[in-house]
């Protein structure tokens, strides 16, 4: 019977530890990944916590779904990253100390976007940057250097700075069988049946692997 890959281990390819499993390296209540989503990195890859998910002060959350596919330098600018842009200076006086301390209040409450949230099985290209507030759809791939600014659809492709939509992976009516088939919420012995499926079939032949509902 077919073994199904370990989501507990940190380092799922033992000769090459750059790259990491998020999900056991992550500690902080602000960020939430799924099983299998990857980060590789040939420099530290274990410090993706403070070296890609940046300006995170909350209380936004980072929510990453399962088998995220993250290429090298991928970074999250958090909502903590905000300045004031009402008044003649966007400079944050009030962090520097003394009496300037004083006007904290001044950039408290910044408006924000609300939670970044990464759909399943979403793959980023070397060097990416996704803004505060996006949400990502399942299935969507964001190219090497883009600076991703807005929502991107389920089976996008985007890139450019700022990215832009470049095509969809399948059309309106694949995409919704798609998510309805929902492959990374299948039981894992099952997907572990049918990895060549998943990763090279049609739509039409993963749907008739799919497990059935009881």
């Amino acid at each position: 019977m077919p073994v199904p890959a370990d989501p507990t281990v940190l380092h799922p390819m033992p000769d090459q530890p750059r790259v990491v499993l998020l999900r056991p390296l992550v500690t902080s209540p602000l960020i939430e990944v799924g099983e299998f989503s990857y980060y590789d990195d040939p420099d530290d890859p274990t410090a993706f916590q403070t070296r890609n998910v940046l300006y995170h002060y909350g209380p936004e959350r980072l929510v990453i779904g399962r088998f995220c596919a993250l290429g090298t330098g991928v970074r999250f600018i958090m909502n903590g990253a905000n300045h004031r842009m009402d008044g003649p200076s966007t400079f944050p006086f009030p962090t520097m100390g003394g009496s300037w301390s004083e006007h904290f209040d001044l950039i408290t409450g910044l408006p924000g976007r609300g939670d970044t949230v990464v759909g399943h099985d979403v793959w980023f290209g070397h060097g990416a940057t996704v803004m505060p507030g996006v949400r990502i759809g399942h299935g969507a791939i964001v190219a090497a250097g883009s600076v991703v600014t807005a929502d991107v659809p389920d089976y996008g492709i985007v890139g450019g700075n700022p990215a832009r939509l470049i095509r969809t992976r399948f059309d309106e009516r694949e995409v919704a069988r798609l998510l309805d088939i929902a492959w990374w919420d299948w039981p894992l012995e099952h997907l572990t049946e049918h990895v060549r499926t998943v990763m090279s079939g049609s739509v039409d032949e993963l749907a008739a692997v799919a497990p059935e509902v009881a």
